[in-house]
Parts: structure tokens; C-alpha cells; sequence
């Protein structure tokens, strides 16, 4: 049987003992950034989901269609990642996600039903917002720990790159030519702040 030198037993305690303790909050701390970023995501996207869901409703056979079939499958990509984020990183979902649903495919359809310009001025200013968020989350991570948070940062940069796009293309589509549209996007970006601060917290 080996036995362990006494002076080597004495480093060894003193090294254990020298280690600095684990500090928990700095760990709660990070769990409660994941959560609060991975809950609000969840709920933005399934919005963006609904939202497209209710302009496909109303002009998914004009000729507009295609292109929002095409930011709508992104938006599904998007959702399907973050349903499978929630469960691996424990995260809370929002408890307002049956508004969500609603709300979503109401201000899709209704938009749409003013014309193709105000659908997509809604998309510009949905998207604005939310490419402005996932900036603000980005630099939360990366502040917070860019190693340990690699894979959320990875999935948030995509994203807000394909949520830019969706801005730039209902730009390209005609969103300014909407009646009313500053007034339009003045309060369609009021009502997506809000909701984010919603979900930040139910």
C-alpha cells in the first residue's frame, strides 16, 4: 500500500484550502441572463410565427406571397430552436404565451388587409426592434461570459442577421409607400417594446 508523504498531505490541504471559493452569485446571476434572454426569445419568435402566420392568411396567393412564406419559414427555424433551448437550459417560458398566439396573427392579418405596404411596414418595424434586441443580448452575453455563453451567442448573431434581412427586404417591397406609415411604425415598435418587457418578466 502507498502511502502519501506528510509534507505532500500538508501541500495538498493548503492548496485546497488556498482555492478561491466558487462565488454563487456570479452563478446565479448567469442563470438568471439565459433564462430571462431564452424565455423572451422564445416569445418573440413565437410572435414573429403568428405574425406571418396571419399575413400568409391574407396574401399568401398574391403576389407578395412567396416572399413572405420565405421570412415566415426562417421565423419557423427560429422558433423550433428556441423550443429546444428552453428544456436544455431549463429556462421558464413566458406564462403570456396564449396572447402571443393571438396578438400575433391579429396584427399579421390585420395589417395585411390594409395592403401589402402596410404588411410589410409592420415587418420593418417588427424586425427593428428586434434586430436592435438581439444586439442588446449579444453584448450581455459577451459582457457576461463569451466563452461559457458561445452557444447562444452563435444562434442570436444568426438570427439577427436573417431578422435584419426581413427588415431590408420589406423595405425593398414597398413598406414607406404604406399610408400613415411613420404613425403605422411609431406604434407597432411601441407595442413590441412592451411586449418585450413583458416576457422579460412573466
Amino acid at each position: 500500500m502507498s502511502v502519501v508523504p506528510y509534507s505532500t498531505t500538508i501541500i495538498i490541504r493548503r492548496s485546497l484550502s488556498s482555492r478561491p471559493r466558487h462565488d454563487t452569485r456570479l452563478d446565479k446571476n448567469h442563470r438568471f441572463l439565459v433564462d430571462r434572454i431564452l424565455r423572451v426569445d422564445h416569445a418573440g419568435e413565437l410572435g414573429a410565427d403568428r405574425i406571418y402566420a396571419g399575413q400568409m392568411a391574407v396574401l399568401g396567393r398574391t403576389s407578395v406571397g412567396p416572399v413572405i412564406k420565405e421570412m415566415w419559414d426562417q421565423e419557423k427555424e427560429h422558433l423550433r430552436t428556441f423550443e429546444q433551448l428552453v428544456p436544455k437550459y431549463r429556462a421558464r417560458p413566458t406564462a403570456l404565451i396564449p396572447f402571443w398566439n393571438i396578438a400575433g396573427f391579429i396584427l399579421g392579418a390585420s395589417t395585411a388587409l390594409l395592403g401589402k405596404e402596410s404588411a410589410m411596414a409592420c415587418t420593418v418595424a417588427v424586425e427593428s426592434v428586434i434586430t436592435e434586441h438581439y444586439n442588446d443580448q449579444i453584448r450581455e452575453l459577451i459582457k457576461d461570459d463569451p466563452t461559457a455563453n458561445r452557444e447562444l451567442l452563435d444562434v442570436l448573431k444568426r438570427f439577427r442577421d436573417d431578422e435584419q434581412n426581413h427588415h431590408d427586404t420589406g423595405l425593398d417591397h414597398d413598406a414607406e409607400q404604406a399610408p400613415f406609415y411613420k404613425a403605422l411604425s411609431q406604434m407597432i415598435k411601441f407595442g413590441c417594446r412592451g411586449a418585450i418587457w413583458l416576457a422579460e418578466r412573466l
